[in-house]
């Protein structure tokens, strides 16, 4: 636990943090909710959107590492949108994060 959050000190760095943190598992929760409509498993979609099965399963879980969000590629949200035949905005959750803050 940090420090701000210890002593009930919110920053907007934190907020800002958090934002990010709560977008990445929704991305996430869609992306699933998609992959399963679909009848695909990861690693077709990876497959096919021309990533590694590693990576699709990192946004599929919210986390790059351990307590890091998923920050995918604009590259990556694209072919994924593409392989899903969605629109982007389809794809992302919202509201978006406000990110001016980082």
């Amino acid at each position: 636990m940090r420090l701000s959050e210890r002593l009930g000190v919110t920053t907007r760095s934190t907020t800002s943090e958090d934002e990010w943190r709560d977008f990445a598992q929704s991305l996430a929760l869609q992306l699933r909710r998609l992959r399963l409509r679909t009848g695909l498993s990861q690693e077709e979609v990876a497959h096919r959107a021309n990533l590694s099965r590693f990576i699709y399963r990192e946004y599929e879980n919210g986390e790059s590492r351990p307590g890091f969000p998923a920050n995918p590629a604009l590259r990556s949200i694209i072919a994924i949108a593409q392989v899903f035949e969605v629109s982007i905005d389809e794809l992302l959750p919202s509201p978006l994060p406000d990110l001016r803050s980082r």
